[in-house]
């Protein structure tokens, strides 16, 4: 046995694979299944932004800020991995698979049906079931349209736009507009945006 070896929380947000034979795999069991009592309150009856904003707090463990908004229903495998910013707002339906860690900057918008995911599984079908994490970071400023899903290991710079169903699998720079599937940078510079 090792000396003093790391908590499975410490090991799995660090991004080591846990097999479901880890003999401590039932502490990820228990703390998804908590959060997932947090969710059905939160989604199986109208919540005005106060209490809304409460229900986050609990799952995420963190007090959030009051300009924090949250439409939901709202999905979550585990909760206590996420991080918000101020006036940040979240629309209805979204999923973040937070195991790996979501941290939300300021004045971020995400519409509705955006999937955040830090899981993912090995491809050798041997160690399929097992698991391993990658944290997602969204910068200040950041838009991310309608059923956008951010991969594990993305980081989206400040001010940039997802465009809606974009899957992004690279790091996004700042102040750039991406789209597509991969998503790909369309446009340099939001701050020079110009209309006709």
């Amino acid at each position: 046995m090792k000396d003093n070896p790391k908590d499975i929380f410490e090991r799995d947000l660090s991004g080591e694979m846990i097999p479901l034979t880890d003999p401590d795999y039932y502490k990820i069991g228990t703390a998804i299944n908590e959060a997932q009592k947090i969710i059905a309150e939160l989604n199986n009856s109208y919540h005005d932004k106060t209490q809304a904003r409460g229900l986050f707090s609990r799952l995420t463990g963190i007090e959030v800020d009051e300009t924090f908004e949250l439409l939901p229903p709202f999905y979550t495998d585990f909760g206590r991995n996420i991080r918000v910013g101020k006036n940040v707002f979240i629309n209805h339906c979204c999923e973040f698979m937070d195991r790996g860690g979501i941290t939300i900057g300021n004045d971020v918008l995400i519409a509705p049906k955006v999937n955040l995911i830090t899981i993912g599984h090995p491809l050798n079908p041997a160690d399929r079931r097992a698991t391993y994490t990658a944290p997602i970071t969204i910068g200040n400023g950041v838009w991310i349209g309608a059923g956008a899903t951010i991969m594990p290991g993305v980081t989206v710079g400040e001010n940039s736009v997802v465009a809606a169903g974009a899957v992004v699998t690279k790091e996004v720079p700042p102040n750039t507009v991406v789209a597509g599937v991969p998503a790909k940078v369309m446009k340099i510079d939001c701050n020079r945006v110009t209309e006709n």
